[in-house]
């Protein structure tokens, strides 16, 4: 089985980042120790040194569905602001999406329309001056898939493909339109919800989940 992860600092400044990528160390040690063989797709960086924007990890093994479970939402960070000591936030979050990549397709590459876009958040903030959107349409059917919360084109077309999979595959128009609106809540507000996990300290130390008041 194939399982992709996407980490993500959502909207989050350079702490959440650094979340992404020691979140991304994290997994590629914790699939090791599991064998579960893991490796970054691809990473878009951020603006500090050693952080990341966003990330796809690619998960092959008979439990990586299981394993990609655990990350699966929202993860968060407790420590020091490692760019802003004065800072008085501790708490920093990152996003986890786990999706299955079909290995045999429930569509045919002649099927699918792949239409690109300038990529924008709410309000038409943070408009992109290339078009890194991606929206996968199955022609035959009609129902298309859009993926923009990456800077990378080449991500989003991935990320697109595989919604469209997995909408294809019986989840109606209404259920996917209504989990596509809140995915992109979730990208904008990671903060909402309790963590699946939690880590703290400047050795990123996992420690016990506890609800989020």
């Amino acid at each position: 089985m194939i399982q992709w992860l996407q980490i993500t600092s959502g909207r989050g400044p350079a702490e959440c980042c650094w979340v992404v990528a020691q979140l991304i160390q994290t997994i590629l040690r914790e699939a090791k120790e599991n064998s579960i063989a893991a490796h970054v797709l691809e990473a878009i960086p951020g603006e500090q040194p050693r952080t990341l924007r966003s990330a796809l990890i690619v998960l092959e093994g008979e439990r990586a569905l299981d394993f990609s479970s655990q990350f699966t939402g929202t993860v968060q960070w407790i420590g020091t602001s490692p760019f802003r000591p004065r800072h008085k936030r501790h708490n920093w979050y990152a996003g986890v999406e786990s999706i299955t990549f079909p290995e045999h397709p429930v569509w045919s590459e002649q099927d699918i329309k792949i239409e690109t876009m300038r990529s924008s958040g709410p309000g038409g903030q943070h408009v992109n001056k290339t078009e890194t959107a991606v929206r996968a349409v199955h022609v035959p059917t009609g129902l298309s898939a859009i993926a923009r919360e990456e800077r990378s084109q080449y991500l989003n077309r991935k990320l697109a493909l595989a919604r469209l999979s997995q909408l294809i595959k019986g989840v109606s128009r209404k259920d996917y339109e209504q989990a596509q609106k809140e995915r992109w809540n979730a990208h904008n507000s990671l903060e909402r919800g309790n963590p699946v996990r939690v880590f703290e300290g400047p050795e990123f130390t996992s420690r016990p989940t506890n609800p989020v008041s």
